[in-house]
């Protein structure tokens, strides 16, 4: 296996937990968000961004097939509240 497949396979199961992620942060935080494309990017975006809080935190939560989907999740929930708060202001 060379590193370019490892890469791309990495990012692919990012893609598709962030996608995942962003679905069922849809469903946490109801009411008049997105669309289904809308939460698919958001649950991208959130898992970049969840990735990125939980590396502060010294825990490891953002490992692993348990971990990676529940970060992605959170960080998508929050993404999805702040797009709720600048769009009521």
């Amino acid at each position: 296996m060379n590193v370019t497949s490892l890469v791309v396979g990495l990012l692919i199961a990012f893609l598709l937990i962030g996608a995942f992620a962003g679905v069922v942060a849809g469903r946490l935080m109801p009411g008049s968000g997105p669309g289904l494309a809308g939460r698919v990017a958001v649950g991208i975006l959130g898992a970049f961004g969840g990735g990125f809080l939980f590396g502060l935190v010294p825990v490891d939560l953002e490992v692993g097939l348990v971990g990676a989907p529940i970060t992605a999740a959170i960080g998508a929930a929050l993404f999805l509240f702040a797009v709720a708060r600048i769009k009521k202001h």
